[in-house]
């Protein structure tokens, strides 16, 4: 997308080019900004692929919509722009969590609250879908915040909650094998009982669910 397309928008750098969006930071009626642009998949007839791409960019934006009207660390919707299937979103600054555990200056904890914050997404009624981290950012203050939402679904059900732990489990063993227990870590935060009144027997029932997917995958592996 040329920066002509959305007004006032004044593009920087590429952030990210993948098989499904490109990712170009930049600037936006002077805020700082993220412009995520989802590729045609040449593979798919176009009519189809236009029709895919559409509701899945409207799944985001109510996604998205949702996250921020409760108040959950998640980039906001600035601005949707169907027709060329891209939108705008707040700029995170800060560095991945995948970048914070490969430091020295990981303080151990994070893993536990990005549990926590896995389980207050879940409760909102939203699996991600893609939880890896480097879909997770770390702002300067320390505050976990969850990114990219293309593949998020509402309303999930038990599997695919079961799934995002599954997903990051699969993460953290490739890519932070170094740290011990982690995805321990992660599932003694998300069944934290300190931060949240919802009944923990949900919670349980996610945590017994992943357990089954994780033991599916090693049989089968």
């Amino acid at each position: 997308m040329v920066s002509g397309d959305i007004p006032m928008w004044k593009p920087e750098n590429v952030l990210h080019e993948g098989a499904e969006a490109t990712v170009t930071s930049g600037s936006w009626l002077g805020r700082k900004a993220v412009l995520k642009s989802r590729r045609a998949r040449s593979y798919r007839h176009p009519d189809l692929d236009r029709r895919l791409t559409r509701q899945r960019l409207a799944v985001e934006a109510r996604v998205l919509s949702r996250l921020s009207s409760v108040g959950f660390p998640s980039p906001k919707l600035m601005f949707l722009d169907q027709r060329n299937s891209s939108m705008l979103l707040s700029r995170i600054e800060g560095r991945t969590l995948y970048e914070l555990l490969k430091s020295d200056e990981s303080s151990g904890d994070e893993l536990f609250s990005l549990g926590g914050l896995i389980r207050r997404l879940h409760e909102i009624g939203i699996s991600h879908g893609d939880l890896t981290t480097h879909n997770v950012m770390s702002t300067e203050e320390g505050e976990l915040h969850i990114i990219d939402f293309g593949l998020s679904r509402q309303s999930p059900e038990l599997e695919h909650l079961g799934l995002d732990l599954q997903v990051l489990r699969e993460c953290l063993g490739a890519s932070h094998s170094d740290i011990d227990d982690a995805i321990d870590r992660v599932c003694e935060g998300y069944m934290d009982k300190q931060s949240f009144n919802e009944d923990v027997e949900s919670a349980k029932d996610v945590l017994d669910r992943f357990r089954k997917i994780a033991g599916r995958v090693r049989y089968h592996g």
